[in-house]
């Protein structure tokens, strides 16, 4: 017998993920509606005028019902996140329980896979290598936005020459802005195929009151703490380097934050803080450097400090630097090209800073030479500086040099500053989904069929409930319209999904706002290990910090709106 049949990757495959009690018997769920709490501002509505006001749909078992054959069609779009694998086994194991001529098709690419009809059939024998595997190359993945009236009308071909009854798309803020703006064009078009959406990000910033987390933020962030963790414990055994870690989230950091209550380092920056009280760069390397002064001065030339990848947009001086830069860039046709024209690094730097504002310039000196070349030269197709190609832990690390050896010289700093940069991201966008990313992901997946089945379009799967027993868990579908916010892009107004920042009131934050003084100077750090696959259901089915003080927040709140007020 081959080794490889006891491996890893084999064991996954034949892991049978068990379902919540209402997806057991799917032919006989019945939809229900309820109106949505919240309505849409008349800025939002005129751009969804058939898919505004959609109701809330739940679902309740009622008699079975003989259902024809679907076919439907999914796709993946923006990054990888872990169990997106899961989504579609799951909606293939929907449609081949309903009828056993249900066909799944696969757009190759992303959505530029449906503009092209570049696309494949997925059968048993095609999805059985990928159940509860990491990565999108079943099907691959793309950016492609779709935005010109071309490529809508390529859109609705596609979906017309396949007959499709579903379109899921598979995706996180961007992908879903796109799916609602699809349906929202099918049914002006006539078109009868539903669109659904997946909430997907390793991110975590795709939730709100109904979607209680975005798939693939349970998986990241277990597997960057265990990483974070073997850095904790080689930092205390050696006792001579600062480390300084970047983790990913461009807009949030609930990455960081998660990685914080799990690991508990010396320091970590939440950039929606920063942003609050309007630190300004230097600010946020004196707080680095008093907890490293105060550690020297305890023995302790060593540290684990966690970094989120979008440090300098939560920095308003650094923000408004990036935008006037971006603005100077993509504004002035003639300013780019003059720039990459000159030969040499100090031409450009000072061809750039004699254009900025004083208050401008004043933070782009602050940068050391490499970090200002990296503003100018990381730049994406439209001119944009690529804010998540910027080091920060690199930059981080040059500002406190400067500001340590001025310490030193003035005598309030006699340690030896020997700092290490590190980036956990891509890491832990494609590896084993977690028994829970696996376990919520199938469910998605089927929940998306249901949808479909129920005719609804415009909706984002979703199931909430999640800390409670998996046979518990409740499914819904969100209109996706009901998220939507406006926002300038490109010089025009645009609706986009809302992100969801950290709150700063919430009590994942509050939590970890308690305790980082202590695990400043105190070595407290704690080591959750890999993710576990097999053995006690506590590690096999643990959940993330974040989604616990969530869950057990918001039934508190629920259980004091239920308590009568005392009487006067």
């Amino acid at each position: 017998m081959n080794s490889s049949d006891f491996s890893l990757n084999k064991l996954r495959m034949d892991y049978r993920v068990p379902l919540p009690r209402i997806l057991e018997h799917t032919d006989s769920l019945t939809p229900l509606t309820s109106e949505f709490p919240q309505s849409l501002p008349e800025n939002v509505a005129k751009f969804f005028p058939h898919t505004a006001g959609k109701p809330l749909l739940t679902f309740k078992p009622g008699p079975p019902i003989s259902r024809r054959p679907l076919r439907i069609a999914a796709l993946f779009s923006g990054g990888q996140a872990p169990g997106g694998h899961n989504v579609i086994s799951g909606l293939f194991d929907y449609l081949k329980k309903h009828h056993s001529n249900g066909q799944l098709i696969g757009f190759l690419g992303g959505p530029s896979g449906l503009i092209n009809n570049h696309a494949i059939e997925i059968t048993e024998t095609l999805i059985s290598t990928y159940r509860n595997q990491g990565g999108f190359d079943l099907l691959g993945s793309g950016r492609t936005k779709i935005e010109s009236p071309e490529q809508f009308a390529a859109a609705v071909k596609t979906v017309n020459d396949l007959g499709l009854d579903g379109l899921i798309i598979i995706g996180g803020d961007d992908s879903n802005t796109n799916a609602a703006l699809l349906a929202e064009y099918f049914i002006a078009c006539e078109v009868q195929t539903s669109v659904i959406g997946v909430p997907k990000t390793i991110d975590g910033d795709l939730k709100n009151n109904n979607i209680e987390c975005s798939f693939g933020f349970d998986t990241a962030s277990k597997l960057y703490s265990d990483l974070i963790a073997n850095i904790q414990r080689d930092a205390i055994s050696a006792k001579k380097y600062c480390h300084f870690i970047k983790l990913m989230g461009r807009t949030a950091s609930h990455l960081t934050l998660e990685c914080a209550l799990r690991t508990q380092p010396n320091g970590a920056l939440i950039g929606e803080e920063i942003a609050k009280e309007k630190k300004s760069l230097q600010d946020v390397v004196h707080d680095l450097a008093e907890t490293i002064c105060r550690r020297a001065a305890a023995g302790k030339e060593y540290g684990v400090y966690l970094i989120p990848e979008g440090l300098l947009e939560f920095i308003p001086e650094c923000k408004d630097l990036i935008k006037e830069l971006n603005t100077l860039l993509t504004t002035d046709k003639t300013i780019a090209p003059s720039l990459d024209q000159l030969d040499l690094p100090e031409k450009k730097l000072a061809f750039i800073q004699e254009r900025l504002s004083s208050h401008s310039k004043t933070c782009f000196q602050l940068f050391p030479h490499e970090i200002k070349l990296q503003l100018l030269q990381d730049r994406d197709p439209h001119g944009n500086i690529q804010v998540s190609h910027i080091e920060s832990e690199r930059l981080m690390i040059s500002l406190l040099n400067i500001e340590l050896t001025k310490r030193r010289a003035n005598g309030s700093y006699k340690g030896t500053f020997k700092p290490l940069p590190h980036f956990y991201g891509y890491e832990g966008r494609s590896c084993y989904p977690s028994n829970f990313d696996a376990q919520y992901c199938y469910a998605l997946g089927q929940v998306a069929g249901v949808l479909v089945q129920a005719e609804a379009t415009g909706y984002l799967a979703c199931i909430k409930k999640l800390t409670s027993p998996l046979s518990d868990w409740e499914i819904s579908g969100i209109p996706l319209s009901s998220m939507m916010v406006i926002e300038e892009r490109g010089g025009k107004t645009k609706p986009v999904l809302s992100k969801a920042l950290v709150d700063l009131v919430g009590a994942p934050f509050m939590a970890f706002q308690k305790n980082r003084d202590g695990w400043a100077v105190d070595d407290r750090y704690v080591y959750p290990g890999p993710i576990q696959y097999f053995g006690p259901q506590e590690l096999t089915n643990a959940m993330t910090i974040t989604l616990q003080l969530e869950s057990e927040a918001r039934k508190t709140s629920a259980s004091q709106q239920l308590t009568p007020s005392p009487r006067d």
